[in-house]
């Protein structure tokens, strides 16, 4: 089927002899040896598969099941990667049919994930990135189990085929939850963080996170020996409040994305339903001096109070599937997703910044409370044997920097420099596999291929420090992260103690900031869509039309809001008009991005009736702004710009600016506008200069 390639720099075009199919969207997880791993494919992709070998199974046979007609489908260009790959050391990055749809291919160790469009609506650059995000998810859900490829297809892949239905049908509404917020949500669009502006309520909030609640859930005997670290309320996708305990280290920009679409997928908002008049604008902007807000008094029945209470499992579940579509022998398509428990927390794997080091994927339980429809809770809970999981990286790290030094051709003393060398955790590793125990299974691999590890690498004689201890670090590694497993990812048996907060301590929580916000819910969601608007801003702007302004220090944004539906009118129009700017907006990001990629840090475009800029510029703690500097350049195929899938701002852009900024907090911003285009440029320019710095006065529209 696939015929025929010619490979020229990173496209290749597939000639006629291949059979045209009309696919639209898909987005495969394959091992090497192309057995599939995870796949989601839109409806149409999935009929038009179903049709094609349909049509070529002999008469009298069943349909296939549609796995077994994607893994033969792709098969041909999984193992053209993998010969790329050994024979000639690269490997594909994009290709493009005749038909003109696009395939993005990255390999993550020995995974291979494959993303196709074809019908227009992403580029190169969106299929990368959903790609990159959908690792991210992976990475938060299974944590340093996706170090071990072996390990890592086990999980994505469980021998019962029911279990990994319900998997797969999980990540499925995972990647269809942020492909809809990275439609329609600005935050999602530059992946940054939206704070409702109110600056009251929110530090109301905030000193009742601290005080109340978390004090008391902390205190509380029904913990299990869970500690709260993080607790935060959304409204929407918006956060009203954020609170970190003492003990707690910054929660990641990427990590509490990632934990937005978690929250929305397990409790998705339906704004439609919800779309409030003009008359609204005004009262509920809160971005201007004038604003105010007389809240409702509280009901004084309890019952009635009590009926907006949501039923624990009564919260509606997306469909993705059309069921018109669905193969009957297609188990996969056809289990039902059961609607989610809030009384049983979800594992997350997030990164803990602690003095003694950076710790990626530590283990922590999310307990995702819903208010009301719309309003959530959510508790980061730090459990009680993360020390084991800290134990687990320290010695992973270790032998993967051994492994990298041999594979380097480095031997000897020089093979074994660390920090943490081989040496230096000796001693702790045995300590560490001595508590384990010897009872459990994992344990005694853990130990014997450990024992062959240090009989080859310190006895006297013994090969030593050489690339044959090569594979005995994988090994480690490997055993490493079946402890690692066996200790977060593997449900506990009937007779263990659940380890988590109990039903009636989190009911309590829930209670507690129902009745906090229970005067405030009705203008928290009218709020949330209508953060702030334009009004305000067009007597000191006239001829702006819309802005984003972006910390990137804090991962946190600040935009008018965008409103597209027909019920809804607004300073942009309505309907159709707002829908346009909309698609402006969003071209302008993906526009910038690409030039940013390139290195450049201002970018200034005419189109049509409008004129867009774009500006990224570096200041220091006191908000004196840095003189402009090279920003480096990167590869086409590089992870993608943002802060969700991969930070760039913090990992590569800071890193490189500070070097000639040593010893000086520097901090990273973005301003993204759109002008009318009768607007001279000077005008225009002058505009972006004041909006810049009135963003950010302490009393405007504080970040808090």
């Amino acid at each position: 089927m696939w015929s025929g390639w010619s490979k020229t720099g990173t496209t290749v075009k597939q000639d006629r002899s291949c059979v045209s199919v009309v696919q639209m969207k898909c987005l495969l997880i394959a091992s090497e040896s192309a057995e599939v791993l995870f796949h989601w494919t839109d409806p149409e992709f999935q009929q038009n598969i179903q049709e094609q070998y349909g049509a070529s199974q002999e008469e009298g046979q069943g349909l296939p099941a549609f796995e077994d007609s994607i893994s033969t489908l792709f098969a041909p260009i999984i193992i053209s990667c993998s010969t790329m790959v050994d024979r000639l050391g690269d490997n594909y990055t994009s290709f493009t049919t005749e038909n003109n749809h696009i395939y993005v291919l990255h390999q993550f160790d020995e995974c291979l994930y494959i993303a196709v469009n074809g019908d227009g609506e992403e580029g190169e650059d969106d299929l990368r990135r959903k790609i990159y995000v959908m690792k991210k998810m992976i990475e938060v859900m299974f944590g340093m189990v996706t170090l071990s490829s072996n390990l890592l297809r086990k999980e994505l892949r469980p021998q019962d085929t029911d279990q990994r239905a319900r998997l797969w049908k999980h990540l499925q509404s995972l990647l269809e939850t942020y492909s809809h917020l990275r439609e329609n949500d600005q935050s999602f669009l530059v992946e940054a963080v939206e704070r409702l502006i109110h600056p009251t309520l929110c530090e109301q909030c905030i000193e009742f996170l601290e005080r109340r609640l978390v004090q008391q859930l902390n205190s509380s005997v029904e913990r299990a020996g869970e500690e709260v670290l993080h607790a935060f309320i959304l409204v929407h996708t918006k956060l009203l409040a954020f609170y970190s305990s003492r003990n707690a280290s910054t929660l990641p920009t990427s990590d509490l994305l990632a934990l937005i679409i978690m929250a929305q997928n397990m409790y998705p908002s339906n704004v439609d339903l919800e779309d409030s008049g003009p008359e609204d604008v005004e009262s509920t902007s809160g971005s201007g001096p004038e604003s105010f807000y007389t809240p409702e008094p509280s009901p004084t029945d309890r019952d009635s109070s009590s009926s907006d209470k949501p039923v624990r499992g009564s919260t509606p579940v997306f469909e993705f599937v059309d069921p018109d579509i669905q193969m009957a022998e297609d188990s996969l398509r056809t289990l039902e997703v059961p609607p989610p428990d809030p009384s049983t927390p979800r594992r997350v794997f997030l990164e803990v910044s602690l003095k003694e080091g950076l710790y990626p994927m530590m283990p922590h339980s999310m307990y995702c409370l819903p208010l009301w429809p719309g309003i959530t809770l959510v508790l980061l809970t730090k459990i009680p044997t993360t020390a084991v999981a800290m134990s687990v990286y320290t010695f992973l790290e270790a032998f993967a920097n051994l492994e990298k030094r041999l594979s380097q051709g480095q031997e000897g003393s020089a093979a074994t420099r660390g920090p943490p060398t081989i040496h230096d955790i000796r001693s702790k590793l045995d300590k560490f596999i001595k508590a384990l125990g010897p009872s459990e299974i994992q344990s005694a691999q853990l130990q014997n291929v450990w024992t062959e590890f240090k009989n080859r690498a310190f006895t006297r004689g013994g090969p030593g420090f050489n690339k044959h201890l090569i594979p005995w670090c994988k090994h480690m590694k490997t055993q490493l992260c079946g402890i690692y497993r066996q200790c977060f990812l593997i449900d506990s048996g009937p007779a263990d103690i659940p380890r988590r907060l109990s039903p009636s301590l989190q009911e309590r929580a829930q209670t507690m900031v129902q009745e906090k916000l229970m005067d405030w819910k009705d203008f928290l969601l009218v709020k949330s869509k209508r953060n702030i608007t334009m009004v305000s801003y067009l007597e000191d702007f006239p001829g702006l039309i819309h802005f984003i302004c972006v910390d990137r220090s804090t991962g946190q944004m600040i935009a008018p809001s965008l409103n597209i539906t027909e019920r809804t009118t607004s300073e942009l129009g309505k309907g159709p008009v707002a829908r346009f700017i909309k698609s402006k907006v969003w071209n302008l990001v993906s526009t910038t991005r690409r030039y940013l990629q390139k290195g450049y840090s201002t970018v200034t475009l005419r189109d049509g009736d409008f004129y867009f800029c774009y500006f990224l510029w570096f200041e220091n703690e006191t908000g004196y702004k840095l003189e402009a500097g090279d920003i480096p350049i990167l590869p086409d195929d590089s992870a993608p710009i943002g802060m969700l899938a991969w930070d760039y701002y913090s990992r590569k852009l800071l890193r490189y600016y500070s070097k000639n900024h040593q010893g000086e907090v520097v901090k990273c911003y973005e301003l993204l506008t759109v002008h009318l285009g009768v607007i001279p440029t000077e005008i225009i320019l002058q505009h972006c200069r004041q909006l810049a710095s009135k963003l950010w006065e302490p009393s405007r529209n504080p970040l808090l």
